[in-house]
């Protein structure tokens, strides 16, 4: 029989079993810089390979909401980005300016780079959980596993602050697993993070929710409670509580657009923004949704991808609890314990939630010393000779490192487009577009465009199905003011080459695309495409 404390600490408490480590995982200060030097070097040179980000959200609102910003833009313009116009822009302000102060591709590789230090907190998080016994190979098998996540690749050297706010998640998750429940200043602290990341971006609020199941895990569960939430509300409040302020002064609710059934903002119809397209339809597809992924059936993201490290965590948890069932031992410490409700807790509130994959990356590097643990768990020895017991070493190590192996060869990652970087984005605009003008915009996402034209020009969407413009409200007015007086460039409308102007949309606003006038082209950000601007003239009544 073995029990938790056997399974967590026999591995390095044998002289045989020492033996069988790498030497250099002994020293406390050489492996974790080598790391961090090859995390981020690996994030930059991914990022030079992959080419230039110009993923969908950024054309339609990480650009544009900083430059809204920066130029003092939210009080002339009309939702450019439609209702992600009022998402917290701060998370996307260190791409901004690095996309934009340094020459291509440098900007982007630095924020790559930032980006692969996720991989330097795996390597924490599996010294962590495995303690002492956490040996090369069980690091390898995790950083090779959270390497090659469909999701993370996609991400990297992008715009997207899921894998940026990993970094706050992750570190999170490590104080409060190394905490051991007395270390209080550790679960303040990783409230602390895991409430920044909340309130940079509201869909990290799953990691909160696990988070707070971990710590009622914890030896001293009210404490650390109080700990984590204290350190989570002074955390959310840093990063959100400026803008949400301002968003509770100028529309009547703190998360605009979001939740508006319960704030109702005058501003737009009391309803609640919600994707449900990619949710499960029922228990038992919400359990086969690892599954899906393994076989690259993507419900769950607008393009492709293939992921066994969902459905592999899920075998391993079945096994472990097979095990303990069996062998009627707890071989789950209590540290375990917190991780697995870490992730389970997160996990549910996403699929319940979300089931967007994006918003998974941090589950998705989770695998990985998930995946490593259940394996050490599962395969932990019994009582027995040195001899038998390095055999059993022996084995588990193979067994990560070929499952590893095996979960990197069959992922396949996604892709938000990107260009090549001997062909940058950098738009040539025609002479009928120099003088400032008003643009209604007529689909999504062309607010990329905005800080291309001249600055007093007015940017106004009419055409957001989930956030329309209220007759009367205050984007209406300003739209009917602006086309009162309009710049000297006149007024045009923009949509995106090939698909048909929307005549309806301008009806409403007396206006009509001027047929005796060409329209003008702007290359668009991917390959291939092209914005149109359209001249607008006045209906004849």
């Amino acid at each position: 029989m073995t029990d938790a404390a056997d399974v967590a600490g026999r591995d390095a408490g044998e002289p045989a079993d020492r033996a069988w480590q790498t030497p250099v995982l002994q020293t406390n200060v050489l492996v974790p810089i080598a790391i961090a030097l090859g995390s981020l070097l690996a994030g930059a040179i991914y990022t030079w390979f992959i080419g230039e980000d110009v993923n969908w959200d950024w054309q339609n609102y990480h650009e544009y909401n900083v430059w809204a910003v920066i130029n003092g833009r939210y009080g002339l313009d009309a939702l450019p980005p439609g209702f992600q116009t009022y998402f917290n822009p701060t998370v996307y302000f260190p791409v901004y300016y690095l996309r934009h102060l340094l020459p291509l591709p440098y900007g982007l590789m630095i924020i790559g780079a930032v980006h692969g230090l996720n991989l330097l907190l795996i390597y924490f998080l599996v010294r962590a959980l495995l303690r002492e016994a956490a040996t090369a190979s069980a690091i390898g098998a995790s950083i090779l596993i959270a390497a090659v996540g469909p999701m993370t690749l996609s991400e990297v050297g992008t715009s997207f602050a899921d894998i940026l706010t990993a970094l706050p998640i992750l570190a999170g998750c490590i104080l409060i697993l190394s905490a051991d429940g007395s270390h209080r200043g550790r679960y303040v602290l990783a409230g602390l993070l895991i409430g920044a990341a909340v309130g940079l971006k509201l869909t990290n609020v799953v990691y909160a929710l696990g988070a707070a199941a971990a710590v009622l895990a914890a030896s001293r569960p009210l404490k650390a409670t109080f700990c984590l939430g204290l350190g989570g509300a002074v955390g959310a409040l840093a990063t959100g509580g400026a803008w949400g302020l301002m968003l509770w002064r100028e529309m009547g609710n703190p998360i605009f657009p979001l939740f508006n059934a319960v704030f109702q903002s005058p501003e737009l119809v009391p309803t609640n923004i919600m994707d449900w397209e990619l949710l499960p339809r029922g228990i038992l597809d919400a359990l086969a949704y690892p599954f899906y992924w393994l076989v690259g059936d993507n419900r769950s993201s607008e393009y492709p991808f293939r992921d066994a490290r969902f459905a592999v965590a899920t075998v391993l948890i079945v096994l472990g609890i097979g095990r303990s069932l069996v062998t009627r031992t707890d071989i789950f410490t209590r540290r375990d314990t917190q991780f697995l409700l870490f992730f389970a807790v997160s996990y549910a509130a996403w699929l319940a939630v979300f089931s967007i994959q994006r918003y998974a990356i941090v589950l998705e590097l989770l695998c990985a010393p998930l995946i490593v643990l259940l394996i050490a768990r599962c395969l932990a020895d019994t009582p027995g000779s040195a001899s038998l017991r390095v055999s059993s070493l022996r084995i588990m190590n193979a067994v990560m490192l070929t499952i590893a192996l095996a979960v990197a060869l069959w992922s396949q990652p996604g892709d938000w487009f990107r260009r090549p970087w001997s062909n940058p984005y950098n738009p040539t605009i025609s002479k009928s577009l120099e003088q400032p003008a008003i643009y209604l915009l007529l689909d999504k996402p062309l607010a990329y465009i905005a800080p291309r034209l001249p600055p007093q020009s007015r940017f106004y969407l009419i055409a957001d199905i989930a956030l329309p413009i209220m007759p009367g409200g205050k984007f209406d007015r300003r739209i009917r003011a602006g086309l009162n007086d309009p710049p000297p460039g006149g007024t045009w409308g923009l949509h995106t080459r090939d698909k048909p102007i929307r005549e309806g949309l301008l009806e409403r606003y007396g206006l009509g695309v001027d047929a005796s006038r060409a329209c003008v082209e702007i290359e668009g950000a991917w390959l291939g495409t092209a914005v149109e601007a359209c001249p607008l003239v006045a209906r004849e009544k």
